[in-house]
């Protein structure tokens, strides 16, 4: 079935004069433009607290529903999510389809999912997001012909009743629960070999997998393993992690990550928990902003804000403010802060986030001297692959090399150990 031509009018309330409003509202716009949805209106208004029935006044539904006829409007938007019986109320005055932003933040996770994970994660997402609101849902598919709702779980599965739908949650998770036992697998076999691992986290859209595919570039590290990077909202929802070889040979794990945005669904955060989950394990956050959007600060704000829910507040961060090259010359990031101001597009300033990198995460590398034996000469060339080696002696009875290595390398090696320094 074609999909017909959706145009919107978005709807924002402003509860409590929130300094952040106008942002949200804006984003609004973006979010649904990146469901390919024309916006054709707008209308705010100021509340201490929502309708319980409309959410909004019944006089700005009447607004509403003249904006939805004077623009031939087939879709309204709110900006907060809404309870199953305000979707009811609003689409029986409005007489039209009524979505809120969790639907359509879900819409995007849907369409951008690609992998099997990812799909699984945003498939339970909708299906806890729409549980409660069968009754609605099921009214508002006579108004559906496509369009923002249909990618997913669709028709058939809202028609599902409510113990079918656990059902279905329920065999989705365990399927879900197999890739992430894998993934925990994974993480105890990088905590065993001690590598550090750096996770990039930030904004929908800051720039975190350009700085992944440029921090690839300058160590050379697996040129063929760029992941996916576009200048689009959530371009990636999957979990990519790359081994960055430095050519010192000092080596980290870098991990990208899904990216933030205000009022992220809780549906969506507790779907993604496991994927956010190496963010929690990571030795260090790269904290990605773009310092060309005029709202960077309000970003940064909200990305704290998800990293403080996901209990991650301690770890250390650096901040990368990305996109420097596209910023006014004034725009001045605190000085209070480890960052460093980079172009990842263009490779700018990419060797100071290097040795930023590496001042967070090799402190614990240790100066020592090896002799040893010529029968285990395995050890040798094992040092020569993940050690910065100062020197190498043949001696009688040994060899003689003094490196740089990891203080758990100089313990897995103690009994050949001459000499260390830290």
């Amino acid at each position: 079935m074609e999909e017909i031509m959706q145009r919107a009018i978005l709807v924002g309330v402003d509860l409590n004069s929130d300094k952040n409003f106008e942002y949200s509202v804006e984003e609004l716009r973006n979010l649904a433009e990146a469901c390919n949805v024309e916006v054709v209106g707008l209308l705010t208004q100021k509340l201490e607290r929502v309708n319980s029935a409309c959410y909004i006044g019944t006089g700005k539904v009447e607004e509403v529903a003249l904006l939805v006829a004077q623009n031939d409007a087939n879709l309204v938007i709110f900006n907060d999510e809404l309870s199953p019986s305000q979707i009811r109320n609003l689409e029986a005055g409005l007489q039209c389809k009524v979505i809120d932003r969790t639907i359509l933040i879900l819409d995007i996770f849907a369409r951008r999912a690609k992998t099997r994970e990812a799909q699984l994660q945003v498939e339970v997402a909708q299906l806890r997001y729409m549980m409660p609101r069968l009754i609605g849902l099921n009214a508002s598919l006579s108004r559906q012909a496509g369009g923002i709702g249909s990618k997913g779980p669709g028709e058939k599965k809202l028609e599902l009743d409510r113990r079918r739908i656990e059902e279905q949650v329920h065999r989705l998770n365990k399927e879900l629960d197999s890739l992430v036992l894998a993934r925990q697998n994974q993480r105890k076999l990088r905590k065993r070999n001690a590598t550090p691992v750096v996770a990039l986290v930030g904004y929908t859209n800051a720039g975190k997998s350009t700085t992944m595919n440029a921090l690839l570039k300058i160590s050379n590290s697996q040129l063929d393993k760029v992941v996916f990077e576009k200048n689009m909202l959530f371009a990636t929802l999957e979990t990519s992690t790359r081994q960055i070889q430095l050519p010192d040979n000092k080596q980290f794990l870098l991990t990208d990550t899904v990216g933030f945005v205000s009022k992220l669904p809780h549906q969506l955060v507790k779907a993604f928990r496991s994927t956010l989950e190496e963010v929690t394990e990571a030795d260090l956050l790269l904290h990605v902003v773009d310092l060309s959007h005029p709202e960077f600060e309000t970003q940064i704000e909200i990305t704290n804000k998800v990293l403080a829910e996901l209990g991650v507040s301690e770890t250390p961060m650096v901040y990368v403010y990305n996109k420097s090259d596209l910023a006014p010359d004034e725009i001045a990031p605190p000085t209070d802060q480890d960052s460093v101001r980079i172009s990842a597009k263009n490779l700018e300033n990419i060797d100071e986030l290097i040795n930023m990198i590496k001042h967070h995460i090799f402190q614990n590398y240790v100066k020592a001297t090896f002799l040893i034996p010529y029968d285990r000469g395995n050890l040798v060339s094992y040092l020569n692959e993940v050690a910065t080696v100062f020197s190498t002696e043949y001696q009688e009875n040994g060899t003689l090399i003094t490196v740089e290595c990891s203080a758990h390398d100089a313990q897995r090696l103690s009994e050949y150990i001459i000499k260390t320094t830290h």
